[in-house]
């Protein structure tokens, strides 16, 4: 379940106005959002890695790899076609945030396509025994969106649809839209480019207080970056116990 972007927009306000601690408006709101949802999905992964290397408990729902896997789980993508194929040229789906498993379909099976580094290839190239075929393909980095894979020429050419990939996605870009009726911002969910917040929905109130500590530093309002951050530590201390 999406969590509300009206819902986040009421209560950023309800606590920025309080004590007249300053406006936000749509636009600013629309910003800030996108920069709590982008730093809070980015340390999912962050702590993914913290929590992996401690032991995981018994219980049921609370032990913190589950619960940190649950919520990347949302952006999860599984076997999506390629952007482009040109060649053994692959260009990745355009909302990639992090590259999971590479298949390629020989029209026997579906085969996983090995990264290897560009050194490696080089050998593998020049080793018969060694070199990639269709039943053992293997792929370089080009760049960020962009495959070479190997070997270059397979008897079943590389397409769209024979060369999928399993990835983490970008969270769409949040817009909290509206209509200006006698001079005020009225929400409006039906708007063509309206979207809510992707993350768990267990992350709405972590979200408020990042909009409201990244708020208050742009306005220039010390006592709500303060409100937002002791509210924001009592959070993780409680998470913590």
């Amino acid at each position: 379940m999406a969590i509300i972007v009206d819902t986040v927009y009421q209560r950023v306000l309800a606590l920025a106005n309080k004590e007249q601690r300053g406006y936000i408006t749509p636009q600013e709101f629309n910003l800030l959002a996108n920069h709590a949802q982008q730093d809070i999905f980015e340390q999912y992964f962050y702590d993914l890695n913290q929590f992996d290397r401690s032991k995981s408990n018994d219980l049921e729902y609370s032990d913190m790899m589950k619960l940190l896997q649950e919520k990347i789980a949302i952006f999860e993508q599984y076997k999506v076609a390629s952007s482009n194929v040109t060649a053994n040229v692959v260009t990745l789906p355009t909302d990639v945030y992090r590259l999971g498993t590479v298949y390629y379909n020989n029209s026997s099976y579906n085969v996983e396509v090995e990264e290897v580094g560009k050194k490696e290839l080089e050998y593998m190239l020049r080793t018969q025994l060694a070199a990639p075929t269709a039943a053992r393909p293997v792929y370089i980095r080009k760049n960020a969106t962009v495959l070479n894979l190997f070997p270059a020429s397979p008897s079943v050419g590389y397409n769209t649809a024979n060369v999928r990939c399993n990835y983490i996605k970008k969270p769409e870009k949040v817009v909290w839209t509206y209509n200006v009726v006698a001079g005020n911002a009225l929400y409006n969910a039906t708007a063509s480019d309206h979207q809510n917040f992707e993350l768990h929905e267990s992350e709405e109130t972590e979200l408020v207080y990042k909009i409201l500590e990244l708020a208050g530093i742009s306005l220039n309002k010390p006592g709500l970056v303060q409100l937002a951050g002791t509210e924001d530590m009592q959070k993780q201390q409680q998470e913590k116990q």
